[in-house]
């Protein structure tokens, strides 16, 4: 008898057929990494075909793999991680693309493909600061227009570049190079002896 994780690996492999790709079974979720120029028919063929039917894209998010654990990740930095829900066949299914490039990340869009992706790749656009070509509303979604930068990615300083205050005189929002001193925190050490006395 089979079960349902093989049932869905066995049809992922099926639709995706020649294509190259890895597809890994870990805590009970599949994972199908895909290469940068198969994704769009990848995923296109993941929603259309009967034997995958997903319908929904319910999450689509940025990864910085600039540094992973306690290494440095031996693969490219960005990747953009999907993830597919199939009401149909009532099945989910993780998909992982890698930006080629580092110093620019570049991937296609699937906002056309579900619409739900919109908001998830500005998202990713604006914390991370992977583009998504084929994207028709491309700008920043959570971070204000005159933002620098991408602050969820893994070299972005902890305390920002600018910072914003109400400038009384001025009678406005104005910004200015961060004033914080970088500190290190040494927590006290509550010893018992002396304790709630």
């Amino acid at each position: 008898m089979t079960t349902k994780l093989e049932n869905l690996e066995s049809a992922v492999r099926s639709v995706l057929g020649s294509r190259e790709f890895e597809l890994t079974s870990a805590l009970g979720e599949l994972t199908l990494v895909v290469g940068h120029d198969d994704y769009r028919s990848v995923m296109t063929a993941l929603r259309d075909n009967p034997d995958t039917r997903f319908e929904e894209l319910i999450d689509l998010c940025g990864v910085d793999y600039s540094t992973y654990g306690n290494d440095t990740w031996p693969g490219r930095r960005f990747a953009a991680v999907t993830h597919l829900l199939s009401i149909s066949h009532n099945w989910r299914l993780r998909v992982r693309v890698f930006a080629p490039d580092d110093d620019m990340p570049l991937l296609p869009s699937v906002s056309d493909i579900w619409s739900s992706a919109n908001w998830y790749e500005r998202e990713a656009f604006d914390l991370f600061g992977i583009l998504f070509d084929g994207h028709n509303d491309l700008r920043r979604i959570l971070t204000d227009y005159g933002f620098i930068g991408h602050p969820f990615r893994k070299d972005f300083p902890v305390s920002g570049y600018v910072e914003m205050r109400y400038d009384a005189e001025q009678k406005r929002v104005v910004y200015q190079p961060v004033t914080i001193d970088p500190r290190e925190n040494t927590p006290r050490i509550i010893r018992e002896e002396n304790y709630a006395k």
